[in-house]
């Protein structure tokens, strides 16, 4: 996937929710309901999210350096990483901030109505965001489940905005039921609650994707399936085995391969640098994010011993 990939689903989450974060803002202005405010802030901070998503596929676009030889790739992991920060101070923090408060110093809910309208319409545009990111992924997650999409995926935006969208839907169902039960019993108190359930919900989906960020931020390397893809191509004409191999993500659409792989005995220095240019073609045919190669030729001291993954 390119470094634009998933470019859409940002751009259709960052208009739906600007658009939506000004109706609820109003809408909490009107009615005075916790559920609007904590809305409010959930869909500023989801707005500024898609935005920093964006610049960090800008940035890591930019061409390597002498001080950054392997290139900028990481900016994206990095800026997924704050957008996890940013979702759980802005988002979760104040909701649960706002909701406690509220259910401590309750207060009616004014002109109910509108908030239904201002809520019903952000149900629709979320569900069309999220619906995006859904069309965006689906090539990407194959047979996977979704959470194994999630956890698994070396592709930070789309997880990202899915978890948001995701988040953001059933944080508007949270506000209307609160907004509801409030105005039912004529308690402000449920308003408070439904406000407190918003801010658990998005801490729960801001620890998720710390950990997922960080995980990738830190350097991960691929999985047991694409490894044994690379090994399967390197033990092949002249390579007798694959020693052992480390492999790490530089960005999420460039792999680095490092492997010792143990020569037939005899070969001269023409048939060696042939043996291994012949090795790195078949390693990038069976996975092409695997751009950088770097095979490290030896001697099989040890033919009985399995091949180290």
């Amino acid at each position: 996937m390119s470094a634009g990939s998933g470019t859409r689903a940002i751009v259709a989450a960052l208009l739906a929710n600007a658009g939506i974060a000004v109706a609820k803002f109003i809408g909490f202005l009107v009615t005075g309901s916790s559920s609007m405010l904590a809305e409010s802030v959930h869909s500023v901070a989801d707005t500024s999210n898609q935005g920093l998503l964006l610049l960090g596929q800008k940035r890591a676009a930019r061409a390597a350096t002498v001080a950054h030889p392997f290139g900028y790739g990481r900016d994206r992991y990095f800026y997924s990483f704050v957008v996890a920060l940013l979702l759980f101070s802005l988002g979760a923090v104040f909701s649960l901030y706002e909701g406690v408060h509220k259910i401590l110093d309750p207060h009616p809910i004014d002109t109910p109505i509108v908030a239904f309208v201002i809520l019903g319409v952000a149900v629709v545009l979320e569900a069309f965001s999220f619906r995006t990111a859904i069309q965006e992924s689906t090539p990407l997650k194959g047979n996977r489940s979704w959470w194994r999409f999630i956890r698994q995926s070396t592709q930070p935006e789309l997880p990202v905005v899915l978890l948001e969208d995701f988040g953001a839907l059933v944080g508007l169902v949270l506000a209307l039921l609160g907004v509801a039960l409030a105005v039912v019993t004529g308690n402000g108190v449920w308003d408070g609650v439904g406000t407190v359930a918003i801010g658990l919900l998005l801490g729960v989906i801001a620890a998720i994707l710390i950990v997922e960020m960080k995980s990738l931020l830190i350097g991960e390397g691929a999985d047991r399936a694409t490894l044994a893809k690379i090994t399967g191509a390197l033990e092949s004409g002249q390579v007798q085995r694959m020693i052992h191999i480390k492999t790490q993500y530089l960005s999420p659409d460039e792999l680095l391969v490092a492997a010792k792989i143990a020569l037939t005995p005899g070969l001269q220095v023409e048939q060696v640098a042939q043996t291994i240019d012949d090795a790195e073609g078949r390693i990038r045919a069976a996975v092409p994010a695997a751009r950088l190669i770097y095979l490290e030729p030896d001697l099989d001291r040890t033919p009985h011993r399995e091949s180290g993954i």
